[in-house]
């Protein structure tokens, strides 16, 4: 999905290009940036293996990639990024899926060919995003902000997104998708974590998924929206972030 945006649409919003070569912008305090990088090289894979404790990877891991929605004056940002995700995943520790070439690989008759899963090989996580916060020296320094003060957090509320709000025909200022990590699940299907959002005058709608398909005449069961309607929820979850009023 390509967007064309009009400086003066730009303008007319209160929002700016974000600049030094960044791909993104500023606007009602907050700097949302995208950046998407090719897949990690071998060496630093070993590396992600040692941290995360495991050989069992993505084929395809962008860990340089990464969405982030910083609100300015209190340092507070949100982040996607893959290494928190696999981090996820592996905490997550689900048993292997079954699916019928699994079956087949356990029962080879030559023990050399025989493939035992025993981890979760779509690499399903719970991941909800990172948060870090990185406070400015000097405006702490001269009493402009305090720790406490910019302390924003997350709070369980009844409140859903707005869909009419989001239906309506804003101007699109900024769009941009960025894939974490995908595995084509020994061309069984494909598992593949994304995160992607859409900037508005009057918003930002921000979409983190997770999903798993597979070779199907079908087209559903290749299509998330779809699919998902026809799975069982497991777990519903509602917050909102809470900024403090000098912020």
């Amino acid at each position: 999905m390509e967007v064309e945006v009009d400086e003066k649409e730009l303008k007319a919003a209160g929002a700016e290009p974000l600049t030094d070569g960044r791909h993104g912008l500023r606007i009602h305090g907050w700097e949302i940036e995208s950046r998407k990088r090719s897949i990690l090289k071998s060496s630093t894979l070993e590396l992600w293996e040692k941290k995360l404790e495991t050989y069992h990877m993505p084929e395809m891991v962008f860990g340089d990639s990464c969405l982030a929605l910083k609100h300015v004056k209190s340092g507070f940002t949100i982040h996607f990024n893959a290494f928190d995700a696999l981090v996820g995943w592996k905490k997550e520790a689900l048993p292997p899926v079954e699916v019928p070439a699994a079956a087949q690989w356990k029962f080879r008759s030559k023990p050399s060919q025989q493939i035992i899963l025993d981890y979760d090989y779509t690499f399903t996580t719970p991941y909800c995003g990172s948060e870090t916060v990185k406070f400015d020296a000097d405006k702490l320094e001269g009493g402009e902000i305090s720790k406490d003060t910019c302390n924003l957090h997350w709070e369980d509320c009844n409140e859903k997104i707005d869909v009419v709000a989001l239906a309506s025909k804003e101007p699109i200022l900024f769009y941009d998708e960025v894939v974490l990590y995908e595995d084509e699940l020994a061309d069984s299907g494909v598992s593949l974590l994304t995160v992607k959002v859409r900037v508005m005058p009057s918003c930002w709608f921000l979409l983190l998924r997770f999903w798993k398909g597979y070779p199907s005449e079908d087209a559903a069961y290749n299509d998330p929206s779809i699919i998902s309607q026809r799975l069982p929820v497991i777990m519903h979850k509602t917050q909102k972030l809470k900024v403090p009023d000098n912020v």
